[in-house]
């Protein structure tokens, strides 16, 4: 296994004064950080996200392997529908958003039982803590990989940090990016935007459009793109030495 697989980096992460756990049911893989001790809590709210979006799957099979904007489904589960609807105009499939959806509502449901969470789900973060943060991004094995971090003030939360990669991980990129990471008030927005504006780069050249294609989606607050010793940023981010 890769260095990401493994999830190694988590051994890094450093969330003083919160307790730290892993919950980890079938693809799904959680680091969590909260106030206190919230694995039950947390396991129970995997279990029945996912049991919601695996039983819309069987009555919609195309909802799990389109690659398309899925069409618009009042009859789903909200966060069933929160994937279509954060997806639709950004040409992808919904379940491009699929980790992102699941640490914004498992983060947001902890958030009635603790003042912060930090719910990491494969790279995907959904963040809501009382203090500026630092997000460090990795880049697989770009020379900037882990040598620079994004500054997260608190006036942004809760925030969805979401990243995609054609070269890192197990999400399906069509795109050559070693990292394409993405700052939205919606994880599921994030992590759909992410994977729609990786699909599209597949060279160096490509950097110079990202910020026209992102502007083109609503509710993007920046990002930050790396293709092996080029890097390009937009948005409201504000990034730091490691």
């Amino acid at each position: 296994m890769s260095y990401h697989e493994e999830r190694t980096y988590r051994k890094r992460i450093r969330a003083d004064g919160l307790v730290s756990y892993n919950v980890r049911i079938k693809e799904t893989d959680l680091f969590v950080s909260s106030d206190r001790d919230l694995h039950q809590e947390t396991t129970d709210l995997v279990f029945d996200y996912r049991y919601q979006i695996e039983s819309y799957i069987k009555s919609h099979p195309e909802f799990l392997t389109t690659l398309q904007p899925y069409p618009e489904d009042p009859y789903a589960p909200a966060i069933v529908n929160d994937m279509i609807m954060s997806t639709r105009d950004i040409g992808v499939g919904p379940m491009a958003s699929v980790a992102g959806a699941i640490a914004q509502y498992v983060g947001t449901d902890l958030l009635e039982s603790t003042a912060q969470v930090i719910v990491e789900n494969g790279g995907d973060i959904f963040l809501k803590v009382n203090r500026q943060v630092t997000v460090s991004v990795f880049a697989g094995d770009s020379p900037l990989s882990d040598r620079i971090g994004l500054s997260i003030p608190t006036r942004v939360m809760p925030l969805g940090i979401c990243s995609s990669s054609g070269k890192v991980g197990h999400s399906l990129s069509l795109g050559s990016v070693d990292v394409i990471t993405i700052l939205s008030t919606s994880a599921i927005r994030a992590d759909g935007a992410a994977t729609s504006i990786g699909n599209r780069i597949r060279t160096k050249t490509d950097l110079e459009k990202v910020a026209e294609w992102a502007a083109e989606m609503e509710g993007i607050l920046g990002g930050i793109a790396i293709m092996g010793d080029r890097m390009i940023t937009w948005g409201d981010v504000e990034l730091v030495d490691l």
